[in-house]
């Protein structure tokens, strides 16, 4: 069980190696609260575990406390991935985290956790163990979305209350073993995308958990739990409902993460596109079949950002949206007029920001004299450099090899299913 620390504890700082703490280092206790999980002892690449996380975990543990790294972290190690990022969970509160670092502060009004401060602008972010709240309140029906989720509980509880099982595994540092209390690592096994849950409730929950999931599947090469795609296509609409800012976010993590084609294209196929994005859902809908333009863009995208980095995201959103708003400006006599009409509802929907919207629309007027060497006076504009990084993956993209299959990404029963989506979003358009 775990124990408050000594009032008069002295803050530690920047120790070298917490495993040089000797005779005077606690062995960390096996003693949880709550069911027991499944264990699965694993041998995890050391070299890739961020050193100030393990250092934050093993401090925690050395005072009596719980603590594990958790989430998109160890499951990118389990998947031989490098993590980005390393979050730490413990039953220590807030107030008790912050004792132990002096390079830490305590964050949030929704739920408070800390962040562990170290060299270089590195946060190791820490949080006490929290419980899904009550179904009550309220929340029945439909309107099952959550509005608060500020309470502490226990690592079973913790688990629980995550969104898909992938993501609620829990690292012992000290032991070497993976806690698993929802099903992940079988799923994980498996490389499936599947929810802690039943789909529908925990999408209804939190609409932008559709996002995550096609987010998942897309960068993980998983396959979608069949459940889950369905609950997909049927709670899509929910996703009005969600805040548009983090709707335009996870858009636009949908595009960073060097799988936006395979992402895009779910998005299209569950019907999530028809609810986010309509312009460019009824574009789809409506070209040719032999068309790729889109997918080749995106696959360019994806190209340029395994090798490159992240592009900027304004480039992001005008390649995103490049063909439909080519195609309605197409003819017109002003073509950033014709950008701006084309542009508010999506800026509306999504929460666009004028600083990425306003770029893009200037891009798009730009492209045709670009792409016909008719460069002018438009080189001294403040958007030159962006339309030529648009006008070079768009050239590239149509130059090089076909967009890959990405049709694996679904059940194997989806493409019945697909085709009938596919003509009933053309009637809808046209209504």
């Amino acid at each position: 069980m775990a124990r408050s620390p000594s009032p008069d504890l002295e803050p530690e700082l920047d120790r070298p190696d917490d495993e040089g703490a000797g005779s005077e280092a606690e062995a960390p206790s096996r003693e949880r609260s709550g069911p027991e999980p499944e264990i699965y002892p694993v041998s995890l690449d050391e070299e890739a575990i961020d050193p100030d996380a393990a250092k934050v975990v093993r401090r925690l543990v050395r005072h009596g406390y719980e603590a594990y790294l958790v989430g998109g972290c160890v499951r990118d190690l389990l998947v031989g991935k490098r993590p980005k990022d390393f979050d730490v969970v413990t039953n220590a509160r807030p107030d008790d985290v912050r004792r132990l670092f002096r390079n830490s502060r305590i964050i949030g009004r929704r739920f408070r956790l800390v962040h562990v401060l170290f060299g270089g602008g590195k946060v190791i972010e820490t949080a006490t163990f929290r419980k899904a709240p009550p179904e009550t309140n309220g929340r029945d029906g439909e309107d099952l979305l959550i509005r608060n989720d500020n309470v502490f509980g226990d690592a079973h509880e913790d688990a629980q209350r995550r969104d898909f099982t992938i993501n609620a595994l829990f690292y012992d540092l000290e032991h070497g073993e993976i806690l698993d209390w929802v099903g992940g690592m079988p799923d994980i096994e498996r490389r499936s995308v599947h929810t802690i849950g039943k789909p529908v409730v925990r999408f209804l929950e939190d609409p932008v958990r559709l996002l995550r999931a096609i987010k998942f599947s897309a960068r993980l090469d998983f396959g979608i739990a069949p459940d889950v795609y369905d609950a997909i296509v049927c709670c899509r609409h929910a996703l009005r409902r969600a805040a548009k800012p983090r709707l335009f976010e996870e858009v636009l993590r949908l595009m960073r993460g060097g799988a936006a084609h395979r992402s895009l294209w779910i998005a299209w196929e569950t019907g999530v596109l028809d609810v986010l994005l309509p312009e460019l859902s009824t574009y789809l809908a409506d070209r040719e079949d032999e068309d790729d333009t889109v997918w080749r863009i995106l696959s360019e995208v994806d190209r340029r950002t395994q090798g490159e980095g992240a592009l900027d995201d304004t480039v992001l959103w005008a390649a995103l949206l490049l063909e439909p708003l080519r195609e309605a400006c197409q003819g017109e006599r002003d073509r950033v007029e014709a950008a701006y009409h084309f542009l508010e509802p999506i800026v509306d929907r999504l929460n666009v920001p004028r600083r990425i919207a306003e770029p893009v629309r200037r891009v798009a007027s730009m492209l045709p004299r670009l792409e016909s060497g008719r460069v002018g006076r438009l080189s001294r504009s403040a958007h030159y450099a962006l339309a030529l990084e648009v006008a070079s993956l768009r050239g590239a993209s149509l130059s090089g090899p076909p967009p890959p299959d990405v049709s694996d990404a679904l059940p194997s029963d989806a493409t019945r299913r697909r085709r009938r989506r596919r003509r009933r979003t053309r009637i809808e358009t046209n209504l």
